[in-house]
This record gives structure tokens, C-alpha cells and sequence, in this order.
């Protein structure tokens, strides 16, 4: 007896050897595929999403004509879905087929990629095929596709109910939405627009890989003229498929800039002059101040508004529309700040340059990046202090400084041979241990110097890496004290085993 077409069809995509990504397929399926499934009229509103991922042979039917839209999804079927709507392959080092799973299975290739690529299911040693995907499954499935947090994608199921078993009608239209957040290398530029003096915002034809949005190799992709430099990871939008915040170096008043992106010229923009407002300057510590900025006056910090932040920042998360507005505001967004600085002025004196201290951009949960005068320099208590920027116009500049007694440590542990745990005797808020380090002076007079590991602080506690490749020597009482006036340490030891 003649199979059905579907039987066929079916056939052919489970038997391929070769797993070709969606976008390398041919887009058109002969259509009378779809018009042979009996049962595709049940499919509602997920019918669109079904019939898109026919045509890219990501979807098939049943040997009997049907596609059974409204059938809970099993594990084997999400293996084939994901393989082939996200074009995995499997891997030459990969582990080997689950226990449960025999080579002659037709899923057997599906699985095999799928678990090569980092997706999960089943546990222990075993896939279970037949077992029901969860939206859980479903969405994390995605997201370690996609590269993105699975609350990204959960924003994308109706009623997300992480134990509820999916349909396979659920399960297309979140798999369609799916597939042009794709990272691509081949992806391309389609616009470049200044957003402020420090902030492109660039869109692509596609999203960008891991790989090229590593801050090394992006610096090699992201290339200008007119001495301009990428200073930092570009960081996809918020809600947005393949729209990035590219943090640069200043413009220049009057120039028109060239970027081109892998060699390839990508766009010309002028340089903008609208500064990014920002609120009150304000001493910290003796070298350290801050200048603060509110969301309510319509300035957001890039960590609002990026995918790679969302989640953190105790939901004023905010997801802005192509014009970066959002509930009725339009926001000026200050990109990365990593090796900005800003010029302090005391009166009657000369100018001043303070740097970006590290990680201090919002971390508080306040938008107040600190600033630190160069090394051995001190705010003068009495003296009155203007701050100014090329890249931000600040409201309140001016600020008297004060006598700020330094922080106090009041205790450190040895974590291994090469790290150190200081302690405070109060929390510093943010990362006013950023930069800074202690010497640790063992008995013998032999001193080493431990530097302060970027967002290691827990509280009052941050981690302390030995530098210069130096080592903690065995049963040893090391005096500890800080490198600098930055804190005081009374009699504070540390005993190595």
C-alpha cells in the first residue's frame, strides 16, 4: 500500500544523516505538505508558527497525515525541534548516547547533538524519550540555544508555568519566535547612530555570537576612524533581536566618523553633542567621589537596559522601544564607563583627572559611578571642588570636601596560598574596594602585596589576590596592612596552615 506523504516526508528529514541548520534549507518546502496534514485546522493560533516550521523541515507530521498540534510534546520530538530549528551538531569529543537510547533509534542522531550542544534532559545517565517536556525543559532549552538568561524567554510563554507539560503547538510557536534571535557570524550591520558622545547604538542583521561580542575579539570587529575606540563588550538591548549599546571613546565635537565592522565598511555618523545628564557630585572617601544620576530624570546606566543585566537590578529593569523610551520617557543611556574619566577642579587650583573606578556604576543599587584622583593625591577637607565633562553635563558639580575617616579592616583569613579574605568592620557599599590592595608583612620581614578582585565583595568581605605570582608560605603569621591610606588595620595578623 502507498504511504501517506506525510509518511515520506517524515521519513526523509528522520533519516538524513546530515543536520543542516534552518537557514542553509531550502525555504520552500513543496506546500502540499501542509495541506496534507488532516488535522492542522486544530492547531488555532499556533497554526502560522507550524506551518513556518514545515517549510525549514523543522516540524513533521505522524505517519497517518496528522500533526496532532494539541499532543504533549515528548522528549525525543523537542531533540529533533531543537537540532534542527537551531542547526546543532553533534560533536567528535561528545559523550556518548544516553543508556536508554539505541544507536538504531531514529531520534538517536537528534539526541546526540542535542546533548553535545549543552541542552538537558532526562537525568542521570538516562534521555527518556517518551517522557513529557515541561515549559521548564522548554524555556531552558531556548535559552541554552540562544545564549540568553531563561527569564529572557520565559517573558516569551503565555502564563509561564514552569511544571506544565507542552503541546507541540506550544512548543512551535515558542521555537518560531525563537529563530531570528539566532546569533549569527555572518551577521552584518544595517544602522550606526550616535546616542550621546560615549553610546552607539548599533543594529545587525542578526544577533552577534558569543565569540564576537568577547571584549578581545571585539575590539578587532568594531573598528573607526578618527582615533575612536571601542572601550568595552557591546550589550544587546533589552527585548530587542539584534540592536547592541556600543560603549567608545569620546567624540569629537564637528567630526564625522567611519566604523566599519570586520573589515568591512559599516556606517558614517556625526558626532553628537548632547551630553548625557547627570545629578550631584559628592565625596566619598578622602580620593573618591561620586556623581549620581536617577532614572526618574530620564538618565538610565546600560545595566538597566541590556540583556546581559537583566534580572539584577531589582526590577527597574527596563526594556526601551526603538526610540529608547519607555512608559511615556525617553532615556539617555550611559554606556560602560570602563577607562572614562572626568576633570575635578579645586578652587583656585589646577585641574584635576579622576578615573572610572571599576564596577562602581550601579552595583549599590543606585546609579553613582566613584571616581579616584591619581595615586597620592587627597581631597583637601575645606577646599571646594568643581567636577566637569566632556561626555556629561552634571547639575549639582560642586561639593566642599570633608575629613572622611578611612575604612577600617578588621580581620583577614587566608582563603588558599594566593588569596586573602579581608574583612571591614562595617559595609563599604559598592566597590570601594575596586583598585586598591594590602601588603601582608610575614615574620621574617618578607612582604607581598595582594590586590583587591573585582566583585569578589560579599558584604564587608572581599577577596584579595596575591600579585606577581606570589605565594603565602606555609605556617606563617603574615601582618596586614593597607597599601595607601585607603584603610587602617589595627593589629590585624593572618596564619597560613
Amino acid at each position: 500500500m502507498k504511504k501517506p506523504l506525510m509518511t515520506l516526508f517524515a521519513a526523509a528529514v528522520i533519516g538524513s544523516a546530515s543536520l543542516i541548520p534552518y537557514h542553509a534549507q531550502a525555504a520552500a518546502v513543496d506546500t502540499t505538505i501542509a495541506a496534507a496534514l488532516s488535522d492542522l485546522s486544530e492547531a488555532g493560533s499556533y497554526r502560522s508558527a507550524i506551518e513556518g516550521l514545515i517549510k525549514l523541515n523543522v516540524l513533521s507530521g505522524y505517519e497517518d497525515g496528522t500533526l496532532r498540534p494539541n499532543r504533549e510534546l515528548s522528549g525525543a520530538e523537542i531533540a529533533k525541534i531543537a537540532v534542527t530549528a537551531f542547526g546543532l551538531q553533534p560533536k567528535p569529543d561528545g559523550a556518548p548516547l544516553p543508556s536508554d537510547i539505541a544507536e538504531s533509534d531514529w531520534y538517536a542522531s537528534y539526541v546526540q547533538a542535542f546533548l553535545h550542544n549543552g541542552l538537558k534532559l532526562g537525568t542521570n545517565d538516562k534521555f527518556t524519550p517518551a517522557a513529557q517536556v515541561t515549559q521548564q525543559d522548554l524555556v531552558s532549552i531556548v535559552a541554552t540555544s540562544l545564549t540568553k538568561k531563561p527569564a529572557i524567554v520565559q517573558q516569551w510563554v503565555t502564563d509561564y508555568t514552569p511544571g506544565k507539560a507542552v503541546t507541540r503547538g506550544e512548543a512551535a510557536q515558542l521555537i518560531w519566535k525563537s529563530i531570528p534571535y539566532l546569533p549569527s557570524a555572518n551577521a552584518e550591520v544595517t544602522s550606526v547612530k550616535a546616542l550621546n558622545p560615549v553610546t552607539l547604538e548599533v543594529t545587525f542583521s542578526a544577533p552577534l555570537t558569543a565569540a564576537d561580542v568577547n571584549l578581545d575579539q571585539a575590539k578587532k570587529n568594531f573598528t573607526f576612524d578618527n582615533d575612536m575606540m571601542l572601550l568595552n563588550v557591546p550589550q544587546l538591548k533589552t527585548g530587542a533581536v539584534s540592536t547592541y549599546i556600543v560603549p567608545v571613546t569620546v567624540q569629537a565635537p564637528g567630526k564625522t566618523y567611519t566604523m566599519s565592522y570586520k573589515g568591512k565598511t559599516a556606517g558614517t555618523f556625526e558626532a553628537v553633542t548632547n551630553k548625557i545628564p547627570t545629578g550631584t557630585a559628592r565625596q566619598v572617601t578622602s580620593d573618591t567621589f561620586e556623581i549620581d544620576t536617577l532614572l526618574e530624570d530620564g538618565t538610565a546606566d546600560y545595566g538597566y537596559v541590556v540583556e546581559g543585566y537583566y534580572g539584577s537590578r531589582n526590577g527597574q529593569e527596563l526594556t526601551l522601544d526603538e526610540n529608547n523610551s519607555a512608559n511615556g520617557k525617553t532615556y539617555a543611556i550611559i554606556s560602560s564607563l570602563r577607562d572614562k574619566s572626568v576633570t575635578i577642579t579645586p578652587e583656585g587650583g589646577q585641574p584635576i583627572e579622576a578615573k572610572y573606578v571599576p564596577f562602581t556604576q550601579a552595583t549599590d543599587g543606585r546609579q553613582a559611578p566613584k571616581y579616584r584622583l591619581p595615586a597620592g593625591e587627597t581631597l583637601k577637607p575645606g577646599v571646594t571642588y568643581t567636577v566637569s565633562s566632556d561626555w556629561s553635563t552634571i547639575a549639582e558639580p560642586t561639593f566642599k570636601a570633608e575629613s572622611v575617616a578611612p575604612l577600617a579592616i578588621q580581620s583577614a583569613t587566608a582563603i588558599n596560598e594566593t588569596s586573602v579574605e579581608i574583612v571591614l568592620n562595617a559595609d563599604p557599599q559598592d566597590e570601594l574596594f575596586a583598585l586598591r590592595s594590602v601588603t601582608l608583612t610575614a615574620e621574617d620581614g618578607t612582604a607581598v602585596t595582594a590586590m583587591y578582585k573585582f566583585q569578589s565583595r560579599k558584604g564587608a568581605a572581599g577577596t584579595f589576590d596575591l600579585t606577581n605570582g606570589a605565594k603565602l608560605a606555609p605556617n606563617m603569621t603574615y601582618k596586614v596592612m593597607a597599601s595607601g591610606d585607603w584603610a587602617s588595620a589595627d593589629q590585624v595578623t593572618v596564619t597560613t596552615k
